[in-house]
């Protein structure tokens, strides 16, 4: 009993799309050379631009594992950065706290805002790690937790009590 406890929440969720926002985009290429690296990772089905607004509407392929650095590094290869990244997860009856740990796929995710709330059916989250939002954006979000791994990325004390391999990387994320 006390070993359930203290062990990070495996759910059945799984990523269905995601909404990108690039930043120092100048021009139409730019956009396409982001488009174009995304389409090389091995667990997007398709990518559509929104020139206008820097934007990147991604579909993942059913039933695969979504890398969330995956899709920053394709976009660091192609010259640019995140902004702003939302995940659409379809979840199934997860009720989330506060601080708690959540493995999705391989990854795991911090939850930093939720509420006791329980996720059914589609809902969108935001990933708020540093080099996903801007510099500003980060100080808030890691202003509203006093765990270690918020400022690292990586496993800390906090994470290692619920069962998470310590190092391993943690994505802190807001509903």
């Amino acid at each position: 009993m006390l070993v359930i406890a203290f062990t990070a929440i495996t759910s059945n969720a799984q990523f269905t799309k995601a909404k990108l926002q690039a930043t120092g985009l100048t021009c139409a290429m730019c956009s396409n050379a982001i488009n174009k690296a995304l389409q090389k990772v091995p667990f997007v089905e398709s990518v559509r631009s929104d020139i206008k607004n820097s934007a990147f509407s991604i579909t993942f392929k059913s039933g695969q594992d979504v890398v969330v650095d995956a899709l920053k590094e394709a976009v660091e290869d192609a010259g640019f950065s995140i902004g702003h990244l939302e995940l659409t997860t379809a979840f199934n009856a997860l009720t989330v706290q506060k601080d708690q740990h959540i493995k999705i796929g391989n990854e795991h995710f911090h939850f930093l805002n939720a509420a006791g709330e329980t996720l059914n059916g589609e809902h969108v989250v935001t990933v708020v790690d540093k080099k996903y939002v801007t510099e500003r954006q980060f100080r808030k979000y890691s202003a509203s937790t006093k765990m270690d791994c918020m400022e690292t990325g990586k496993a800390a004390a906090c994470c290692t009590k619920d069962g998470i391999a310590a190092g391993q990387r943690v994505y802190h994320i807001i509903i």
